[in-house]
């Protein structure tokens, strides 16, 4: 009890997280195939960004680019444009695009979960009539898939990250697992965790951003913020920015 109470103290106590002076970073919450609502973002992202003046600007993307949403492949085309545009733009692998990659590989039982949590969108999404996608049989559409995804898209999904670090923050897209170092995290939990991640409420080695768990408003803790503000039911698309110890948020639609 006593030795809980002073550790959290010393977390109340702790000087708040920054960047690297000179650095401003963006990120962006879980797309999941709102094309639209994405393009609205970037514009709004970059008006703030100028507004505040120079910096070495840097932007990141949290995962969950694909499914549900209506486009997710104009989510991708958009995506690979901007990082062939700039190395200040990164990624992070998420569960669905872990997902849809191992779809890809043809295996079926992949292809079945991929279709259960929101891939049949992102297969229309690639030109698939929704009358042909209902009259397929799983194995067929295993068949189809490594012909309807383009190599390049795939490509380019598999060279996503699984955390960043930018001073005292880490971006992870799910969260990380509570009194693990960040070097001996699992891909995994860093993909997938949720419960064990959310429920702490100690520090972690750094200050955690994160997306995968689904928040009505900006989730902020004293130990992490998650911003996904389910864009694909809410048309909210929210990305956080930093600068020094400054956080501010850009969303697509203001919370009420």
């Amino acid at each position: 009890m006593i030795k809980s109470f002073f550790s959290k103290k010393r977390d109340q106590e702790a000087p708040p997280p920054a960047v690297p002076a000179g650095q401003r970073v963006y990120a962006i919450g879980d797309i999941h195939g709102r094309q639209d609502l994405l393009l609205k973002l970037l514009t709004m992202v970059d008006e703030d960004d100028a507004k505040r003046g120079p910096a070495d600007t840097h932007l990141i993307f949290l995962g969950d680019l694909v499914d549900r949403g209506p486009d997710s492949k104009g989510v991708i085309d958009t995506a690979l444009s901007l990082a062939k545009a700039s190395d200040k733009v990164r990624f992070l692998t998420g569960n669905h695009e872990e997902v849809m990659v191992g779809a890809y590989s043809g295996d079926p039982s992949m292809v079945r979960f991929f279709c259960r949590i929101g891939g049949r969108e992102t297969i229309l999404s690639y030109g698939v009539p929704l009358a042909r996608y209902r009259n397929m049989e799983i194995d067929e559409l295993a068949e189809l898939l490594p012909d309807l995804f383009p190599a390049e898209h795939m490509e380019f999904l598999s060279t996503f990250e699984d955390q960043i670090v930018f001073g005292d923050y880490v971006f992870v897209h799910a969260g990380i697992r509570p009194k693990v170092p960040l070097a001996e995290q699992s891909r995994k939990d860093m993909r997938w965790i949720r419960e064990d991640f959310i429920s702490y409420e100690r520090r972690h080695e750094k200050f955690v951003i994160h997306g995968h768990t689904i928040s009505e408003d900006i989730d902020s803790q004293r130990n992490r913020i998650g911003i996904d503000t389910g864009a694909y039911l809410t048309d909210r698309l929210t990305a956080i920015g930093l600068e020094g110890t400054e956080r501010w948020y850009v969303q697509t639609l203001p919370l009420s």
